[in-house]
């Protein structure tokens, strides 16, 4: 749970920032000394491993690096800041990944890396504080803290679509693991659901559009990867996958996104439930495994569109009809 941190992809992130007229960043963020790297080498692997894999990863080494982590291998920031020995370790980390990848990874310098690394730890250390004290200070003193999950439920590693997921848990559970959270205090948890389906990357997706609806969202929603680039795969609404999402994270509340998007259309599928490709019967539950979500039959609710722009609309009561018809259906 938490994050890996990539030192050159931060500060090259500040400096994006800083462009852009933001301010008071470096008061404002700040970075767990607990934080385990995410190494150039990791990134290495990571792109090595999913030619054989077909996982479909963002190649950034995100999974070498909570491999490394689970391993108890891989270093953390306050191992760059306060221990030399930290080179050593990196050494040893490639070393291990020559031995199952040889000539793959050579294109890979060790020194280089753990050169900048060094490089870079005295302009890192005053972003770096004890995230549990940190935390225990801002809940004594009252303060509303807000905690945003980058990534969706269904990429969870537990309760996701593995092994088409990502490596650590993005559901409210790796929250908790996460910060070190009073969990008396939780006030709500928020589902945040577009108002279709999309994925990046490989792996199962029942719904999906590949026809002229799907490209027409993709390219009205600019649905991309934002670390890639690739584009969003998409796909109707699908609510057996949301049920699933919200029996992992137990909602308090629902915020739908991108309704104008599905502007202009005559009719609008929702999935509704799946059934077994043989029996045709109704599966109750998510499909646990990623063959069977493969194959099953998808059964669909369909709803009136609405020929109304929505963009811009900031109440419920502006919203034409079929467009209430089609947030309360979900």
């Amino acid at each position: 749970p938490g994050v890996v941190l990539h030192v050159p992809t931060f500060f090259s992130e500040l400096k994006s920032l800083e462009q852009r007229g933001i301010s008071n960043i470096y008061s404002r963020l700040k970075v767990s000394a607990r934080c385990s790297l995410n190494l150039d080498l990791h990134a290495v692997v990571d792109r090595v491993r999913d030619k054989s894999q077909g996982v479909g990863t963002t190649g950034q080494g995100i999974g070498p690096s909570y491999s490394s982590k689970a391993e108890r291998s891989n270093i953390t920031v306050s191992d760059l800041l306060d221990d030399d020995k930290f080179a050593d370790k990196i050494r040893a980390m490639e070393k291990s990944y020559i031995q199952l990848y040889g000539e793959e990874i050579n294109a890979y310098s060790v020194e280089d890396e753990i050169a900048q690394l060094k490089n870079a730890r005295e302009e890192l250390r005053p972003f770096c504080v004890d995230d549990v004290e940190f935390l225990q200070v801002a809940q004594e003193e009252g303060q509303k803290i807000l905690v945003e999950g980058a990534q969706s439920a269904l990429l969870d590693l537990q309760f996701g679509t593995y092994p088409y997921c990502t490596s650590t848990n993005t559901t409210f559970g790796g929250v908790m693991a996460g910060l070190s959270l009073d969990r008396r205090k939780i006030d709500n948890v928020i589902g945040v659901i577009k108002a279709y389906t999309t994925r990046v990357g490989s792996g199962p997706f029942p719904t999906e559009l590949s026809d002229a609806t799907g490209t027409l969202l993709q390219e009205r929603g600019r649905e991309w990867g934002v670390t890639t680039k690739r584009k969003r795969r998409i796909g109707w609404l699908d609510l057996v996958l949301a049920k699933h999402s919200n029996h992992v994270n137990h909602y308090d509340v629902l915020n739908v996104t991108k309704l104008d998007i599905l502007d202009g259309l005559e009719e609008i599928k929702v999935a509704v439930a799946y059934r077994y490709p043989e029996s045709e019967e109704e599966i109750r539950g998510f499909p646990m495994s990623a063959k069977l979500l493969s194959q099953v039959h998808v059964v669909y609710k369909t709803l009136k569109g609405w020929n109304k722009s929505t963009e811009n609309i900031t109440s419920w009561q502006e919203l034409p009809v079929e467009a209430q018809n089609y947030v309360l259906f979900i």
